[in-house]
């Protein structure tokens, strides 16, 4: 770098400025270390955009994917719901077939006793007329000489004979005809045998499609209350309490299923059969996942902040005071939405907390959004999880553009981080 000069005119004259090597090196580091620095910041925020872009937009596919799986259970227990109403529903038709032929076998055991006790009663009379007839005969054989010298008493025996003859026909008659009805008894009887055991073997089949149907019902409503236990468990709220409170909000669930018709004639003593009383407790399972979606709908488990942001204080002492929220620095303007459905309660200047809002929810939770830079909520105004209740400012006692979040339940401060990590799991 050779030293040079730079000439100034004027209209005074002309004088020159002598730039030495080791300016000249100077002035060439000065540029380059500033160039450089431009460069790194630059790359730093247009790395920070993209990881943000790419954070939001997993979360949409995760949410997306999550609700799609939601959708494909809730089918998927829908139709195993029809299929099982439909097994229920042909089974006790086959129930009922069942209960008709044993009324028919029944009848025909009795049909058939009866005739028996008929042939028996008729053997006997039929062994008392044949000795009957014995006699008759020998009081004939007796008679045959007497007739010879008394014409009238000869008559007298060839009637009596002619009638006891035309007995012993109708007799015969008789047994031929209960003979055959008791053979036509005994098929009956085959037969209805064969019916009831083709019909037992119905019902173990429909037993058997049942029971696969119990069981994937049951895995599905197993799979549908995991996540949702796992938000409960995240958040660290007392699952009992929180169901309590929703069940004793909703109103109007029936009662047990009671058996169409019972295969043990005790039903009606208060013993339902297994398959309705695995319904029941699959029911009871389904209501307790139904608890669970409610109550998770009711929670603010949403992220407050639509937009570029980051955490810059969390919940717990600070500065040797109780710092009862979340801060998120952003962008003055950022949208600031409600993290669950509820009616605004307060919507103004607070203070130290600035232009403020407060959202009640149900369950007894209440979010509060603080240093806003705008309000889009009036009090009494229902919003619902997602709406836009504001843009974030730094209005209040605040040090920057950010937004101070709070979660309250019965009035006590709630950490809200486990409430937006187990946000995750479900929207």
């Amino acid at each position: 770098m050779p030293e040079q000069r730079l000439f100034l005119r004027s209209d005074e004259g002309t004088r020159f400025v002598r730039l030495r090597p080791a300016t000249q090196a100077g002035a060439l580091m000065g540029g380059a270390l500033l160039l450089g620095w431009s460069l790194v910041v630059t790359a730093f925020f247009v790395l920070d955009a993209v990881a943000s872009g790419d954070a939001r937009d997993q979360m949409a596919q995760a949410r997306a994917a999550y609700e799609d799986r939601l959708a494909d259970l809730a089918g998927e227990r829908d139709a195993r719901a029809r299929d099982a109403e439909a097994a229920l529903a042909r089974f006790d038709i086959a129930l009922g077939e069942v209960s008709k032929m044993q009324e028919r076998l029944l009848s025909s055991e009795q049909r058939r006793r009866e005739l028996e006790t008929g042939i028996a009663t008729l053997q006997r009379t039929l062994s008392r007329t044949v000795g009957e007839r014995d006699d008759a005969r020998l009081a004939a054989m007796q008679a045959q000489t007497a007739l010879e010298s008394a014409p009238e008493a000869y008559a007298a025996e060839a009637r009596r004979r002619a009638d006891a003859e035309a007995t012993l026909d109708m007799i015969a008659a008789a047994l031929g005809d209960t003979a055959a009805e008791r053979d036509a008894a005994v098929a009956t009887q085959g037969n209805a045998s064969a019916e009831v055991a083709r019909m037992q073997a119905m019902a173990e089949v429909v037993a058997e499609r049942n029971d696969r149907i119990f069981s994937t019902l049951e895995e599905a409503v197993e799979t549908s209350l995991e996540p949702l236990d796992k938000v409960f468990s995240r958040a660290g709220i007392s699952t009992d309490a929180i169901l309590r409170t929703v069940r004793d909000g909703y109103a109007g669930q029936g009662g047990p299923l009671e058996p169409v018709l019972s295969t043990r004639g005790d039903a009606g003593a208060g013993n339902p059969d297994l398959d309705t009383a695995r319904a029941n407790r699959l029911l009871a399972r389904i209501n307790e996942v139904d608890a669970y979606r409610r109550a998770a709908e009711s929670m603010p488990l949403d992220h407050p902040v639509r937009g570029a942001h980051r955490r810059t204080s969390g919940f717990g002492p600070r500065w040797g005071r109780m710092h009862s929220g979340m801060d998120f620095a952003g962008p003055r303007g950022t949208p600031i939405v409600a993290t669950a459905s509820g009616v605004v309660t307060f919507a103004g200047w607070s203070s130290g907390y600035g232009k403020l809002v407060k959202i009640e929810h149900p369950l007894g939770f209440e979010t509060r959004y603080a240093h806003l830079n705008r309000i889009r909520v009036n009090v009494g105004q229902r919003v619902s999880r997602g709406d836009r209740i504001g843009d974030m400012g730094t209005t209040g006692r605040s040090t920057g553009v950010h937004l101070h979040y709070e979660i309250r339940r019965g009035g006590t401060a709630l950490n809200p981080s486990p409430f937006i990590d187990a946000g995750q799991d479900v929207f």
